[in-house]
């Protein structure tokens, strides 16, 4: 008998994390070793090991010597756009991109539908044409003003700073044809993700957008980057082709069994409360008890032979898979895997809800080795399950304690997040004196905090520049030049005396270290472009140092501003400093110390 009675897939309380297999896919890695990849780049393209632009000069790249990053500077001449040689339908794109000064490109997926990249650094309010921006479209018979038409902004500016690397993500659809070439289904922005922000969710695409290599659509086209309007720079460029068909289900027949069940069943000595045959996985949720067992016996239809995903997700009970009389889903775990051949094969599904109450919840899914993951359960019963997420808006909650989680792990217990009309944000670390992290963006999702019992932490719903890799100090006291940051509060007299608040309505953190008295003051700049930091000690003691900045890189630039984490973020000096900075390496990183002063002034630019 299987045991039903231990395991809950999910429960009616529980919030759902809905998430991407990549099970059996490979990306397919572009080597920028040279430009053998595109077919016939033009002159403007070339392949270097490292590139600069400047915060000043427009559409200007310093590049150096080696592999690895194609770079695209047109200079006087007008450049061309660029093609991938090969071809793609549905694909996940991922790629790294930096924008100088004012510049201006963007990605044509199957060299029509164009995702815009732009140095929208600071837009408060973006439209379609800004970075990250789905393109419109154009007819030139449309009245004046008209002609531009479904154009998608992003949903909000996840956009950095020119001369910083940038991060895209894309899962795209192609659009879908019959046997004789007619379109029978629009492409897709399934979604689209800068700087690790959600700026795109289910797009239709009707057509072709502005500048597109061709009015007509396609079920395979190369990728195009445009190349003909300012310096841009990429790298790491993944691309998953996903070209099996989705499997379908047919002959569909149902069981339901009334009751509680803890254990599988003998199904053949029992009586079905309703039977029949469906087109769907629960075909009618309404019409069930409260407590059921469900069987469904079926085909499934596969296009390729290959290997095979399933997953399972019931709410408030348990669930098995059998494909072809072998069980491929066990009731103790949530997804299988199988080699299957081309053709149709039967299987078997099973479904115990024991919860009482709540929404039905079922959702089955495959994926594969050429094939993005797909829910083949009935929509009806595959929604969303949780509650409402909760936000804190810069408008109504300009300042907000809770706990913050760290990409290692740790957590900020005596975090507070101050926010900006600007969209500029940033949280501090009153345990330790420190600025935790900055993000441009959106406020906080606090929906941990309260749903359900909570668990007292937020996040940043923008794009997030981790500043610290986990709870430290600000300032330390070094007897020698590499000696170790202190890892906690112990022996350093450190206490904190909360903050005031200015004229201004703003925060003033206050707190006293190794007998010193250190008031810290974090404001946006008048542009817009980034956060400034006053820092003022009274009284330090000798050996004191303030540790700006932590990262795999740390390099001075030209215009003596410091390029943080391998070009993630800008530092600039505002003042003279009494000694020259110190960049010291530490085991797998590097950071940025000033001897303490009684004022120190700096901002950071993202």
């Amino acid at each position: 008998m299987k045991s039903f009675q231990n395991f809950l897939f999910c429960t009616l309380n529980s919030i759902a994390v809905l998430f991407l297999f990549s099970f059996g896919i490979q990306a397919q890695n572009l080597e920028l070793t040279d430009l053998s990849a595109f077919d016939n780049p033009g002159q403007s393209w070339q392949i270097a090991g490292e590139v600069r632009a400047s915060l000043e000069e427009a559409n200007v790249f310093r590049t150096g010597d080696g592999t690895g990053v194609l770079v695209n500077h047109p200079g006087e001449n007008r450049g061309q756009d660029l093609y991938t040689a090969s071809e793609h339908g549905d694909i996940d794109l991922e790629l790294d991109f930096m924008m100088a000064k004012d510049s201006n490109s963007g990605i044509y997926l199957q060299g029509r539908y164009e995702i815009q990249l732009l140095d929208s650094w600071a837009v408060k309010v973006p439209g379609a044409g800004d970075n990250g921006g789905i393109y419109e479209r154009w007819d030139e018979s449309r009245p004046e003003g008209q002609k531009g038409y479904e154009g998608y902004p992003p949903r909000q500016n996840a956009s950095r700073a020119p001369g910083v690397w940038q991060n895209l993500k894309v899962s795209f659809q192609a659009p879908r044809f019959d046997e004789t070439g007619n379109k029978t289904e629009n492409a897709r922005i399934i979604s689209a993700k800068l700087n690790g922000v959600t700026i795109h969710e289910d797009v239709e695409l009707s057509g072709p957008t502005r500048g597109a290599a061709g009015d007509d659509e396609v079920a395979q086209g190369p990728l195009r980057i445009q190349g003909d309007h300012g310096a841009v720079a990429f790298r790491n460029i993944n691309i998953t082709n996903y070209d099996w068909p989705v499997p379908v289900l047919s002959d569909l027949e149902y069981e339901i069994y009334e009751g509680a069940f803890s254990e599988e069943p003998d199904l053949d000595t029992l009586m079905a409360v309703k039977s029949g045959e469906t087109e769907r996985l629960i075909s009618a949720p309404e019409l069930m008890p409260e407590q059921f067992l469900i069987r469904y016996r079926g085909t499934i239809h596969t296009s390729a032979a290959g290997d095979y995903l399933f997953s399972l997700n019931g709410a408030g009970g348990a669930a098995l898979l059998r494909v072809d009389g072998d069980e491929i889903v066990d009731i103790d775990d949530n997804e299988g895997s199988v080699n299957l051949p081309e053709g149709a094969i039967p299987f078997e599904l099973l479904y115990a809800r024991q919860s009482r109450g709540g929404s039905l919840y079922l959702e089955f899914a495959v994926s594969g080795e050429g094939l993005r993951r797909h829910v083949l359960s009935d929509e009806r019963v595959t929604g969303r399950r949780g509650g409402r997420a909760i936000y804190a808006r810069a408008a109504d909650k300009p300042l907000l304690r809770s706990f913050m989680d760290l990409p290692d792990g740790s957590r900020v217990t005596h975090a507070v997040s101050i926010s900006s009309m600007e969209k500029l944000h940033y949280t501090y670390d009153l345990n330790h004196g420190s600025l935790v992290q900055v993000w441009r963006g959106d406020f906080l999702n606090t929906t941990p905090m309260w749903y359900n019992r909570g668990d007292g932490s937020s996040r940043p719903e923008g794009t997030v520049e981790h500043l610290i890799p986990k709870p430290s100090l600000a300032i330390s006291k070094l007897e020698k030049g590499q000696a170790s940051w202190a890892a906690d509060t112990a022996g350093t007299g450190f206490r904190s005396r909360g903050y005031r608040i200015d004229q201004n309505d703003k925060p003033v953190f206050i707190y006293e270290i190794y007998g010193a008295v250190v008031n810290d003051e974090i404001r946006v700049v008048d542009d817009g472009k980034g956060l400034r930091r006053s820092i003022t000690v009274e009284n330090p003691p000798d050996g004191l140092y303030i540790r700006l900045a932590t990262g795999s890189t740390i390099e001075k630039d030209e215009n003596n501003q410091y390029l943080i984490d391998d070009h993630s973020y800008y530092l600039r000096l505002d003042d003279p400093v009494d000694s020259e900075p110190v960049v010291r390496t530490v085991e797998d990183h590097q950071e940025l110390l000033v001897p303490v002063q009684s004022a120190l002034n700096y901002t950071i630019l993202f």
